[in-house]
């Protein structure tokens, strides 16, 4: 397998001549899918089938599948999953509990995923909630402290893992503090790097081990007042490679997004500068993914190495009756499923 460091979006529901050309040619090293490229399960399928079979290779194929308002799997064709905060306010009153379910919830997520020929999810959020945050984050997060947040968002990385589909743990090393969107805007936290280490990097320390992370575009002024930490060296070295210590493949959240500055070709160069293994594009614009596609280096070195990693546990390792565990996470949220 021949592949570049970097992810792209596709425009539809359809496999269209164009992009079937560039995904021969450009080689990425993965897909991603949203709510535009969904219409049936059947469709889906055949829609990563017919990527994969571009690109000559099972290459790992991506989704957003928190629950609540982030899921691009939605009914009538999928169950509606909660948000994080129910594990959260589960967890608040009985611990076993709260982890228990996250991990069905993240389990039953994992084997609606697999079905498609889904392998990776964009989950868990180990962002924490804070008053001063923007509410892009809000109930995505599954608490306001570190220990809660880790403790939950390890066990909802266990339940994918389980069900051979990858966890992404985002937004390293946190975007919790930030006060506009990023999607819109670029947010600039200014908390002192002492009480960074204490709260929202802390969250991410017991999640170093996962096997791949997606970076927040938000300005730590404490590290690096000019770059957020997608391009930011300092950020990247220091903090998610240093303090946080996360040794897996660590992708740039999507190039699109309002938060960075310069052309997505200059992002994508700075993102791989800064020490990003991988480039996420997600808007599935074709010119855009060209110039991703010209700032994107093969992916060799480390960066291989992480991702040979993480591709090897794309493996199934429980029996799981799917029936069972929604009657089980039903009763322990107390809701009808």
């Amino acid at each position: 397998m021949t592949a570049n460091a970097f992810i792209v979006g596709l425009a539809g529901p359809r496999l269209l001549p164009q992009e079937r050309d560039f995904l021969r040619a450009r080689a990425p090293w993965g897909l991603i899918l949203f709510a535009r490229n969904v219409e049936t399960p059947d469709q889906v399928r055949l829609l990563v089938a017919e990527a994969r079979d571009a690109l000559g290779w099972p290459a790992p194929v991506l989704i957003d599948q928190e629950g609540g308002r982030v899921q691009r799997l939605r009914p009538p064709h999928w169950p509606e999953y909660p948000p994080a905060e129910a594990f959260g306010t589960l967890y608040s009153r009985e611990r076993e509990l709260g982890l228990e379910a996250v991990r069905l919830n993240s389990r039953l997520i994992a084997a609606d995923l697999a079905d498609l020929g889904i392998d990776v999810d964009c989950l868990p959020v180990a962002d924490l909630r804070l008053p001063e945050g923007h509410g892009i984050i809000g109930n995505r997060a599954y608490g306001e402290t570190p220990e809660q947040v880790a403790a939950l968002a390890r066990a909802a990385a266990d339940g994918l893992l389980d069900g051979g589909v990858l966890p992404v743990v985002k937004h390293i090393p946190g975007h919790g503090r930030a006060r506009v969107d990023s999607h819109e805007r670029l947010p600039v936290v200014d908390t002192d790097r002492a009480e960074l280490e204490r709260t929202d990097f802390a969250a991410f320390r017991p999640l170093a081990h996962l096997p791949l992370a997606m970076t927040a575009h938000v300005v730590y002024a404490a590290l690096d007042a000019e770059r957020p930490a997608t391009t930011s060296p300092v950020v990247m070295e220091e903090i998610i490679r240093g303090f946080i210590g996360f040794s897996g493949l660590v992708m740039s959240d999507d190039l699109s997004m309002g938060a960075l500055s310069g052309s997505v070709g200059q992002r994508a160069a700075a993102s791989i500068a800064a020490g990003c293994d991988m480039l996420l594009h997600c808007n599935g614009t074709l010119e855009e993914m060209e110039q991703v596609a010209e700032n994107a280096p093969p992916l060799a070195g480390r960066a291989a190495g992480r991702a040979e990693r993480a591709l090897a546990l794309r493996v199934v390792s429980d029996r799981f009756d799917v029936m069972d565990a929604r009657l089980r996470l039903a009763s322990l949220l107390g809701v009808s499923r």
